[in-house]
């Protein structure tokens, strides 16, 4: 039979009781009773608990016995549990404490608990019986209870409210802590009555006042609001907002009378400093110099200052009651145009609900005079609305400041007309003003320029020359001379500077004024001129020595011709010597012929000529004469222009190429014939001084071979160098050729890199009149605002992309070498689009810059560029997997369509 612990049926139990032994009874008892019950021997080692203690603890007897029913005890309560039961063994007292329970599933259950100490005959301790009752429901009630006092008196703290209750049967009073606080007593002081309390803290103009309400409200049931003055301790003042209510019963007779009390002490005093901000805000526009007038929600004006009469010329009765878009104002813009009243400040603020500001106007006075103001307007709001009720508009007269700036701005147009940049600095090298070309040369804004110091913004190093120049400007009162400067991105450039002292009304140095011009491209083009007038220095003393030794040869081979028939021929080693002087003089004069090629281009007889059918006679030849371990490959398109040229002179220079690149490969390797169409545009003329705008037949000459040395590299048009041994070449190969070419309108564009082979580019106009520049530029598309990242370490080739691609409506940023693309790409990664890399940079080569830049981002886009085609190969071999690859020099539609194929590629 069970027994629910709950509900016991007694008549069942009584039946059990009287057919049961009492042990049994008991037994019974003990399992049913809706307490737990348990036995602890001498050492707190649990011998029994009944089954309400295990469904209390959650754990069942078997696991309770020895010191399994401890682990269940919560790890905060453990330790007081034992001090307290061991302290009332030691008392002989019983143990009663109120502690937690935490199941094995994490359950919390508050128990109350007691137990007494069981002694044997001789009065010793044989062990503990205790019971516990589950309380965790009238706990969690508590915690409420506590929770719901603690948020109620910490929400009349912070909104300093009070309330109280008065019993109006038993006259019980009750106070919370914070209307102690209002009222200056102390929490749990004796609470007087009504009257001793009025007495006592209302303020004396308010005491029979606040008593009526309070006795009408008590006697009759008028509820009552109203604000009080309270005297303080400290004798001040102090505000507060009462309201008192009253309870009835079901009969209808006064029960409980109560109510809130709120310090509203600070709010009052913002309401007295917002009066007295009133009072001083009115005199402060009434004092002020810019024009204040008050608008209503319809645009009217209601309200202005003195200053707004004197500006516009109106009297206060004149100007209220009138709106901005009446024609009466007479207004115009800068240009001078009409000003709508619609676009007056007012009205925008008004029709939009936002601010408008720094609007210029001019405004004519009913004399006529013109009178210009800078106009501010500010929407008003009530409360809560989001449509403004007014607006504010103060204005002021910038007449002479107009003046001013109209002759200063005619000033500052003459000096951004200037293309030289101008710097103001003071003796400390601080930037007080640059003009527009400053901007535009050093690539700084005037707003990042201002207030720095040359030093820092526009030198690489302080040399030596300038801390001269700086002495010497001061010393004498000028300098020129040129300097080595840097731009915002790094680059180099060269200045040709002027520098003037500036003196203050006492005749004291003040400032420098420093004009700088710009000269790295003169500088760049007088290099280039330089070494091309080297050249035609050599090709003019070769053209002498080449006259003298033909008229030294000229009497030889005769000779040598006419001995044969004045000698014997009974004299054969004569005859054989005369066919060596035959040969040699022979010899010598195609050497001279060499010569004049290179100093004159010794114009033959042109005609329009396919350069692809010589190309593919110098291949056979190559592939039959040359060595098996050379291989020859070709690649020539179909619809090569033709050009106007000399055919034997044309294959000389050919054959040439393509023997030295036999030459530079004793091991083996690989030999490329190629051929292409080519457009050349202005950004490409920039970039080499050789070059003329059309089109071109460009034949390359590659070789897998040893390279030339970069210290060399200029020389190898000079004739007579070689760097092949003696007597296996006379240097005159490669300047006649180039003597050549140059002849034809063409030049020769050469690139090495050590071990890793050359290639020669020979460009020779075209004389087809149709062109392939309209299918190029046709095919060009413009960008859609992408951001290039392009780096490279020659800033002049850097500036001459970022100028292309930003005409043709892309974004730039540039870097000077590897370290910088790196840092910058760091810093705008989601902004760029791609990068336009060079391979060959000192500071940090291009395949280590692009294997940084795939580990940053896996799927950044790149071209890569070089003057070496050679490195085409080397950038896919690093594994970086570039889109794109472009071959200087290149021309503006190769580098947009290689860009946007790549751009759209996806």
């Amino acid at each position: 039979m069970h027994f629910n612990a709950d509900n016991v049926d007694l008549l069942a139990l009584n039946k059990v009781i009287n057919t049961t032994s009492a042990e049994e009874c008991f037994r019974l008892l003990i399992n049913h009773v809706p307490v737990g019950i348990f036995q602890t021997d001498n050492q707190g080692k649990c011998v029994f608990v009944n089954p309400r203690w295990s469904e209390i603890t959650g754990i069942s007897s078997e696991e309770a016995m020895g010191e399994g029913w401890a682990k269940t005890l919560h790890p905060e309560d453990k330790e007081e549990v034992f001090r307290q039961w061991y302290d009332a063994a030691a008392q002989g007292r019983e143990f009663a404490m109120e502690y937690r329970f935490c199941t094995p599933s994490g359950k919390v259950t508050w128990v109350f608990g007691n137990a007494v100490a069981i002694y044997n005959q001789i009065g010793e301790i044989t062990g503990y019986l205790g019971t516990i009752t589950d309380i965790t429901q009238r706990k969690q009630v508590e915690e409420q209870l506590r929770r719901t006092e603690m948020l109620l008196q910490e929400a009349q703290r912070i909104a300093k409210m009070g309330s109280w209750s008065t019993d109006l049967t038993t006259n019980e009073k009750w106070w919370s802590e914070q209307y102690y606080r209002i009222i200056n007593l102390n929490p749990g002081d004796a609470i007087p009555d009504v009257a001793t309390l009025i007495d006592k803290i209302v303020h004396p103009e308010d005491r029979d006042r606040i008593y009526q309400l309070v006795m009408a409200c008590i006697e009759q049931g008028i509820p009552y609001e109203t604000e009080v003055r309270l005297l303080r301790a400290d004798d001040t003042i102090g505000y507060v907002f009462m309201c008192g209510r009253v309870e009835r019963d079901s009969q209808g007779n006064l029960r409980r009378y109560y109510g809130i009390t709120q310090d509203i002490s600070e709010y009052k005093q913002i309401e007295l400093e917002l009066r007295e901000n009133k009072e001083r805000y009115c005199s402060v526009v009434k004092s002020m110099h810019e024009g204040i007038v008050i608008h209503q929600a319809d645009g009217t004006i209601i309200s202005c200052n003195a200053s707004a009469e004197k500006i516009l010329g109106l009297s206060a009765e004149q100007i209220k009651g009138r709106t901005s878009v009446e024609p009466c104002w007479k207004t115009i813009h800068e240009d001078g145009s009409p000003f709508p009243g619609e676009n007056h400040p007012a009205m925008i603020a008004l029709h939009t609900g936002k601010p408008c500001s720094d609007t210029v106007m001019g405004i004519h006075k009913p004399n006529g005079e013109l009178t210009w103001i800078l106009i501010n307007s500010e929407p008003l709001f009530l409360p809560g609305e989001t449509i403004p009720s007014g607006a504010v508009t103060s204005f002021s007269d910038i007449t002479q400041r107009k003046l001013a700036e109209e002759k200063i701005a005619q000033q500052a147009q003459l000096l951004d007309i200037t293309t030289d940049a101008i710097l103001v600095t003071n003796l400390d090298g601080y930037i007080s003003y640059c003009n527009r070309s400053a901007e535009l040369i050093y690539g700084w804004k005037k707003q990042e320029i201002i207030g720095k110091t040359a030093n820092a913004l526009l030198y690489a190093e302080i040399s030596l020359e300038l801390e001269e120049a700086l002495h010497k400007v001061v010393e004498t009162g000028s300098w020129q001379g040129e300097l080595h400067k840097v731009t915002k991105t790094g680059k180099n450039i060269i200045v040709a500077s002027r520098w003037t002292l500036v003196r203050d009304e006492a005749g004291n140095p003040e400032a420098i004024l420093t004009v700088d011009t710009d000269i790295t491209q003169k500088k760049q083009l007088e290099n280039q001129f330089l070494r091309t007038q080297r050249l035609e220095s050599l090709g003019t003393l070769a053209s002498g020595v080449a006259h003298d030794l033909n008229n030294i040869l000229t009497p030889i081979l005769a000779i040598a011709q006419l001995l044969p028939l004045k000698l014997s021929s009974q004299e054969p080693d004569c005859s054989e010597m005369l066919v060596m002087l035959e040969n040699s003089a022979k010899r010598g004069a195609s050497i001279v012929k060499q010569i004049l090629t290179f100093a004159r281009g010794n114009e033959g007889k042109r005609t329009v000529l396919q350069v692809k059918h010589l190309l593919k006679d110098i291949e056979q030849f190559a592939k039959g004469t040359f060595a098996k371990s050379i291989a020859i490959q070709r690649n020539i398109p179909q619809d090569l222009l033709t050009i106007s040229a000399d055919p034997t002179q044309i294959y000389q220079v050919l054959m040439n190429l393509v023997v030295n690149a036999r030459d530079a490969m004793p091991n083996g390797g690989t030999i490329t014939i190629a051929a292409q169409n080519q457009y050349i545009d202005e950004s490409y003329t920039r970039m080499n001084i050789e070059a003329k705008v059309g089109n071109y037949v460009v034949v390359i000459i590659t070789d897998t071979g040893t390279g030339i040395p970069a210290k060399i590299i200029e020389r190898v048009f000079e004739p007579f160098f070689t760097t092949k041994e003696p007597g296996k070449g006379t240097g005159l190969g490669l300047s006649t050729a180039i003597g050549i070419v140059k002849n034809h309108g063409g030049f020769i564009e050469v690139s090495s890199q050590l071990g890793k082979g050359s290639q020669f580019k020979v460009y020779l106009p075209s004389t087809q009149e149709t062109t392939v520049e309209a299918a190029q530029e046709n095919a060009v598309q413009i960008g859609n605002s992408e951001l290039i990242l392009v780096v490279d370490d020659e800033p002049a080739i850097c500036e001459i992309i970022k100028t292309t691609l930003e005409s043709h409506n892309f974004n730039v940023f540039t870097a000077v070498d590897g370290i910088e693309a790196i840092s910058t790409y760091v810093q705008n990664q989601k902004k760029i689009h791609l990068v336009l890399i060079d391979m060959m940079m000192q500071e940090m080569d291009g395949a280590r810059t692009i294997m940084t830049l795939q580990q940053l981002n896996p799927q950044v886009q790149i071209i890569a560029m070089s003057g070496l085609a050679s490195t085409e190969a080397l950038a896919q071999a690093a594994g970086t997997g570039i889109q794109g690859f472009l071959a200087k020099p290149f021309t503006k539609s190769d580098l947009l369509n290689t860009i946007n194929g790549v751009l759209n590629s996806d």
